[in-house]
């Protein structure tokens, strides 16, 4: 569907009643500092034993045990067995969530279970693919974590599956169904920022552990850990714990800043625009700091092209990654328009439009006589650039998430549990989640090659 994101619709829109209220407010005046309540409705719904979603969780680690936490927020869920590689984390498991639950080392145990409809994958990247297609084949429903794969060839074989066991598979980039993706989608399309020009997008960050430097458990020994499973289809290397608590810091297993922050941003922003994503990648970095072993770089930067489609306009985005940011870490997502910005968060959108200056100042004037200065005057008023309407439609205006609101993490899983039970669709299925990642990873490609990079957003493969 084609979109017209222009200051006039927008402001026809807000004129409108009931039909654009909730974009309406820093229209109505020029106020800065609004600020408007987000709403979300669930189903209430109650569930029985016998209607339950049994969920078996493959990687209990970090992110593992968050997702099942945010999974388990959702009513008529629970979780019957766990699978990882370090027995320290499924005694954690048990701790956690019952000593009843199933738990095991070998992923292929879990799958085979009759009990299990669904399946959260948590792995190390190098896995996801491998696992999120074995799952599906055993008639499980995947919620398969960011990035969906390591290697962008990877991706088709994930969508192909799907299709043909016809079971769910959502993306898990966590934020993507959030409130303020809502909101932020809903605010583009109405013509909030105008056309957008540049998306802004960093993450710094300042300590060991933001840096990837997890804790390394001190029972850890070849006993406890399967190495060797760990390593998969990834180049034999020694037994070396550093490797296997801290994989991110390695491209055998991981996929860099890119994979584990570029690809939430991506999902984001070609959902809010509705877009395939870039055409064309530059990278730049380096390892500055964290001189740990890893051989991913600590600081990144990358300039995306997005190329012009029927629903935005060409533009470009800076992507900007900093593991030793000595101003104490931060980060950001914006998206900058003809006519405004738009800041994007899991729980607030904040919209800011400004006037555009379109007569002379003092600065260019200061060349002419005072009498050459009037005439100039004159006639930039006979052509009212600067109509008192576009004085007005300025200001500020930002919607929050209610107090009470459960979270995005909370909202994707419930978006993806919603789907497996026959009643929707979920919002990052496997096409989305590889141009997602494909998107991301470009980085990567264009970081080693010294060069840019150009890639098909459409078919999803390098050109």
């Amino acid at each position: 569907m084609k979109k017209n994101p222009s200051r006039r619709s927008f402001l026809k829109k807000a004129t409108l009643g009931s039909a654009a209220m909730t974009s309406a407010p820093f229209l109505i005046s020029a106020s800065e500092g609004e600020k408007v309540l987000m709403k979300r409705d669930y189903l209430d719904e109650q569930y029985t034993a016998n209607d339950q979603i049994n969920l078996g969780l493959i990687g209990s680690g970090i992110q593992g045990i968050y997702d099942t936490r945010a999974a388990l927020s959702v009513s008529g869920v629970k979780l019957v067995a766990a699978c990882d590689l370090y027995s320290g984390r499924l005694d954690r498991a048990k701790e956690l969530w019952g000593d009843d639950i199933f738990v095991t080392r070998d992923y292929r145990k879990l799958l085979n279970r009759k009990d299990i409809d669904a399946v959260i994958v948590a792995t190390p990247d190098h896995w996801h693919k491998k696992i999120a297609v074995d799952a599906l084949k055993a008639g499980k429903h995947v919620y398969c974590e960011k990035p969906m794969v390591q290697r962008w060839q990877d991706g088709q074989e994930i969508i192909s599956t799907q299709k043909s066991t016809g079971k769910i598979c959502q993306i898990g980039s966590q934020g993507m169904s959030s409130l303020g993706n809502e909101k932020a989608k809903q605010l583009y399309e109405d013509g909030a920022i105008g056309e957008i020009v540049m998306l802004d997008f960093y993450n710094d960050r300042y300590s060991a552990e933001g840096a990837w430097q997890y804790p390394i458990p001190p029972d850890a020994s070849p006993d406890s850990v399967d190495f060797d499973t760990f390593l998969g289809n990834a180049p034999e290397v020694p037994y070396e714990l550093k490797r296997f608590f801290r994989w991110r810091n390695y491209k055998d297993y991981g996929t860099g800043v890119a994979g584990d922050l570029f690809v939430h941003a991506f999902s984001t922003l070609n959902h809010v625009i509705s877009s395939h994503g870039p055409n064309r990648a530059l990278a730049t970095g380096g390892l500055r700091y964290w001189n740990d072993g890893r051989d991913v770089p600590d600081v990144s930067i990358t300039l995306y092209d997005y190329p012009k489609t029927d629903t935005h306009a060409a533009f470009n985005a800076a992507f900007r990654i900093n593991f030793i940011a000595g101003s104490g870490g931060g980060g950001g997502f914006k998206l900058i328009g003809t006519e405004g910005e738009m800041e994007v968060g899991q729980n607030s959108v904040t919209v800011r439009r400004s006037k555009l200056g379109m007569v002379p100042g003092g600065y260019s004037m200061v060349a002419f006589t005072e009498a050459t200065q009037e005439k100039i005057r004159e006639g930039y008023a006979a052509q009212n650039l600067e109509t008192r309407d576009s004085a007005l439609n300025i200001g500020g205006t930002t919607w929050e998430a209610p107090r009470n609101y459960k979270g995005a993490h909370h909202d994707h899983f419930y978006n993806f549990f919603t789907a497996v039970r026959g009643k929707g669709k979920v919002i990052q299925d496997p096409t989305f989640g590889l141009r997602a990642a494909g998107a991301a990873l470009l980085a990567n490609d264009s970081y080693y090659k010294k060069s840019p990079v150009d890639w098909d957003p459409v078919s999803m493969k390098l050109m």
